[in-house]
């Protein structure tokens, strides 16, 4: 099993939207929307874009974006 690293959030941002096919949708502040079409729906998350994100705040991110621990540290 391969173990998440501390990211930033732009980091964390372009994985997701590079390698799980999300987009940008909105930004307010240092909080960026990302959403994507699925064939169970749409999927979307809040990714803050700071410096370093916190190990609880990364398993958040990829919880609601369903993507697993195991497929994202793949492109850490």
């Amino acid at each position: 099993m391969l173990e998440l690293k501390r990211i930033s959030g732009k980091d964390c941002i372009k994985i997701l939207c590079n390698k799980f096919g999300f987009q940008i949708a909105r930004q307010r502040g240092s909080h960026v929307v990302l959403k994507k079409e699925s064939s169970n729906g749409k999927i979307g998350t809040v990714v803050p874009a700071h410096e370093e994100l916190k190990m609880p705040t990364l398993r958040s991110i990829l919880k609601l974006a369903q993507v697993s621990e195991e497929e994202f540290s793949k492109y850490q």
